[in-house]
């Protein structure tokens, strides 16, 4: 069913075909969360004579922004996004990821160009999604092949990973590393320490019949001594997509009959973990009650911060789980928010387009069989594409009066009824087609029917003349 952000994506197309879009009102425009999880220890700087643009950073690169905390992240999703839309990348953009892999197979977020590899530096989170991003290229099986014997070697003996090796597991980079698995086609339940699989390290996270009801699916991000178990909103997002064996890019699978069920809890049921079997039914009904709750965007609360902001890529990840999940229909709202309100995060920042954000949205928009070209009125594509090496075969589809601006459907903060800036242009335009022609009609007809004794005389009433629309 067409939702009012998709009909507002269509009226936009209308305005700017008659001249009359204006200028957008900007709605829930909270700081974007960086897109990948810092590493105080990770390596920066660009030696001199390597090749970088006039800013330092490095040519093959995308986007401008440091990138010291998550140069291998946002590359790895931009090479996804853009693989999944045809556009295939210039070889400078894959070199630069297979030349920040190290020897041993595994990637930390980014080292400069000539430093050498430091293992308590490398991180699960960059080598799965570099695993995901040259699986989806394809042609580069050994240095998968090595990454993907590096992430093993890196399995903690509970089953589950940690950010960086070493450390207590926690349920984002379970998450992700499970992604990487199944994207080369190895099952969790064969990749294991001490009998511990990765689906028994995922789980370890979830909470389950133990826990209060409305906390019952989500995920915690890891637990700590003498601290509540709680639901964790990112670590909740990312898991889905995991439980639900899914990895990028998010291809749709069966639907299921009726919305997503929470677990079954009866009071008989032990403490332990939910069932694989049940796991990402739970975390797909607890996630769609908070969409349903806010406005079908998720919230959450930055360090220091009163009161809770939009979470644009923990929703945008939401959207990916639920399609991988067979939930398409209750992933719509909130597909349809994020093209309604996600430009800014995506393409305001303070370096401009952020490449990890825009691809995010790119592989969002296409999982929701959206138009990534024309999401909220902006062409996704072109702007990731042009956040980088210029590619080989630039996008070669899309709307042609899709924008690089936002230009339909942003909605108010405090509603999501489907009543956009871009629904009403659509409705006003239609009303002011319909009233210029009943006046035309009706002059036709005065000018038709003269009164009595009088000669025909012109009519001269005056003529009536007669918006749009993002922690890793």
């Amino acid at each position: 069913m067409l939702t009012a952000a998709r009909l507002g994506a269509a009226a936009l197309t209308g305005a700017l075909l008659a001249g009359t879009a204006a200028a957008p009102a900007l709605a829930d425009t909270a700081t974007p969360a960086a897109s990948a999880p810092a590493s105080s220890a990770a390596p920066s700087g660009t030696p001199s004579g390597s090749p970088s643009t006039p800013s330092g950073v490095p040519a093959g690169l995308y986007g401008k922004g440091d990138p010291q905390y998550d140069g291998v992240w946002r590359q790895s999703l931009a090479l996804i996004a853009l693989q999944q839309e045809k556009v295939e990348p210039a070889d400078a953009a894959v070199q630069w990821l297979l030349d920040q892999q190290c020897e041993d197979g595994g990637w930390p977020s980014y080292r400069a160009a000539g430093t050498p590899c430091t293992p308590a530096t490398e991180d699960t989170n960059a080598t799965s999604l570099a695993v995901q991003a040259l699986t989806s290229l394809g042609g580069h099986q050994q240095p998968v092949t090595r990454a993907t014997d590096w992430l093993r070697a890196h399995q903690n003996p509970d089953g589950s990973w940690a950010y960086n090796p070493g450390a207590p597991g926690d349920a984002n980079s379970t998450a992700v590393v499970l992604n990487g698995l199944l994207a080369v086609g190895l099952d969790p339940a064969g990749v294991a320490v001490d009998g511990h699989t990765g689906w028994d390290g995922l789980a370890a996270f979830q909470l389950g019949c133990a826990t209060p009801a409305d906390q019952r699916g989500a995920f915690l991000y890891q637990p700590a001594p003498g601290v509540p178990a709680a639901p964790d909103t990112i670590a909740s997002a990312q898991s889905l997509l995991a439980a639900a064996g899914g990895h990028l890019p998010v291809t749709a699978t069966d639907r299921k009959d009726g919305p997503p069920k929470a677990p079954a809890c009866d009071g008989a049921q032990a403490a332990g973990p939910l069932a694989h079997a049940d796991s990402a039914e739970a975390d797909a009904a607890w996630l769609t009650g908070r969409l349903a709750a806010d406005g079908q965007r998720l919230l959450a609360k930055t360090p220091g911060a009163d009161t809770a902001t939009p979470d644009y890529n923990s929703t945008a990840w939401t959207v990916l789980g639920l399609v991988a999940a067979g939930h398409p229909a209750e992933a719509a709202g909130a597909a349809d928010w994020l093209a309604g309100n996600a430009y800014p995060w995506a393409a305001q920042g303070k370096n401009g387009t952020d490449p990890a954000a825009t691809a995010t949205l790119v592989l969002t928009a296409r999982a929701a069989k959206l138009d990534p070209y024309n999401f909220g009125g902006a062409n996704l594509v072109q702007l990731l594409a042009d956040s980088g090496p210029k590619p080989k075969t630039g996008p070669a589809g899309g709307d042609p009066q899709a924008t690089r601006a936002p230009g339909s459907a942003i909605t108010e903060p405090d509603e999501n009824s489907g009543f956009s800036a871009g629904w009403l242009i659509g409705v006003g335009l239609l009303v002011g087609v319909g009233a210029g022609l009943l006046l035309s009609l009706n002059r036709r007809h005065k000018n038709a029917a003269p009164a009595s004794g009088t000669s025909d005389t012109p009519d001269t009433d005056a003529n009536t003349d007669d918006r749009p629309e993002q922690d890793r």
